[in-house]
């Protein structure tokens, strides 16, 4: 499945458009979660619900992709995808999954409550699920999505951060092309569109810009991702990102999640070989674990563009591609054309694998000039999509 990360949309949030950013919270997540004591019950359709098994995983993944199907999303998921869901340490299988079975054990309905364990400024409850089309129009949905709003507020008032003052909220994702319906049932359980995200391709029959050596009196050395510059690249990507409105840290384990489709070879970085330790360990803008790494003498990767192959999305989409999971460049390094260095170079190495577009997502309003640069090099918007939230 294509994961609009590229921008990381699952990690933005933002006031509704046309007004300021919401004044902080004076009281603490827990308090303004409202937790409550028990779950409604989903009685709707006479389904028998129960928490998932590491063995649904193909259960789950058929009727995820029923969904996606029936709500007009330009993906499919994989199976690896699912039992890595369904394998995380830090998923209650018993409690954030329900799974609706007919009388002939067949999955109808399926949600599942996410909250982020990296989260630090921001608590999210991520919620995500449906009920199968042929099983629509009979309240389930309803039902279902009310035990995800109780479940969530369980999850955030239970939370790393529920004794914080921080922001904290619901959150659903919608293509744009999703049947009116899905907007409405969202819409009448409180929930309301907070960001918007493009879905962008580029003709890689096209001319590819040359990808030259990055400038930078020749300190900065583009190269293809290894192993051993994986966790600079966490690190580079943690301060990249730390200047978007609602964006979370990546820990270790995290960082390591979704990568049942990572592409190394069409995966590029920008190493500095010779940082200005002094200055980047003076900025205070410098984190504590960069400035670790600094002193420990470890690479320190200053841009960055991840890319995947989601072979299971080729043929709703009718093309193949390669896929920008997520691009960065660190704050300290802007303005040096790092960017389409590295995505000149991703974008080359797609098409030398035969891939005839490559696409990204990129959400509207980003504050690093991600949609101007990404229409100069040839990206235009085939789709969209949204988050909708309840804001507590």
């Amino acid at each position: 499945m294509s994961t609009a990360d590229a921008v990381e949309p699952a990690t933005t949030t933002s006031a509704p458009a046309g007004t300021s950013d919401p004044a902080p919270p004076t009281r603490t997540v827990a308090e303004r979660a409202a937790a409550p004591a028990t779950l409604p019950a989903v009685t709707a359709g006479g389904l028998t619900w129960r928490g998932a098994r590491r063995e649904d995983a193909q259960a789950v993944l058929t009727i995820l992709n029923e969904l996606a199907a029936a709500d007009n999303a330009p993906f499919r998921w994989s199976l690896p995808e699912i039992e890595e869901r369904l394998a995380a340490p830090y998923r209650d299988l018993d409690r954030d999954f329900l799974l609706g079975s007919d009388d002939t054990g067949t999955l109808r309905a399926f949600a599942d409550v996410h909250t982020p364990p990296a989260d630090e400024t921001v608590a999210r409850a991520i919620l995500q699920g449906g009920v199968h089309p042929d099983r629509r129009g009979e309240g389930i949905g309803r039902e279902l999505l009310a035990w995800q709003i109780a479940r969530g507020r369980q999850k955030l008032a239970a939370s790393a951060l529920a004794d914080r003052q921080v922001p904290a909220w619901l959150a659903v994702y919608m293509e744009d092309d999703a049947p009116e319906t899905l907007g409405h049932t969202f819409e009448r359980a409180g929930f309301a569109a907070r960001r918007y995200y493009s879905d962008l391709r580029r003709d890689l029959s096209e001319p590819i810009p040359p990808v030259s050596a990055p400038p930078s009196g020749g300190t900065l050395r583009l190269v293809r991702w290894t192993p051993e510059l994986d966790e600079p690249t966490r690190l580079a990507r943690n301060d990249a990102f730390r200047d978007h409105w609602g964006s979370q840290p990546q820990t270790r384990e995290t960082w390591a999640e979704d990568r049942t489709a990572f592409m190394p070879a069409w995966t590029y970085v920008v190493v500095d070989d010779a940082p200005d330790v002094a200055a980047l360990l003076a900025s205070p803008d410098t984190d504590d674990e960069t400035a670790a790494a600094l002193r420990a003498g470890e690479p320190l990767v200053v841009a960055y563009q991840i890319a995947s192959k989601y072979v299971e999305d080729f043929e709703v989409r009718g093309f193949t591609f390669g896929y920008s999971d997520n691009v960065g460049v660190r704050r300290a390094y802007r303005g040096r054309g790092l960017a389409p260095t590295v995505m000149a170079a991703g974008m080359r190495a797609m098409a030398d694998d035969g891939m005839r577009y490559a696409v990204l997502d990129v959400d509207t309003e980003n504050p690093s000039g991600a949609v101007g640069l990404y229409a100069t090099l040839g990206y235009e918007k085939q789709g969209g999509s949204r988050m909708l939230a309840i804001d507590l």
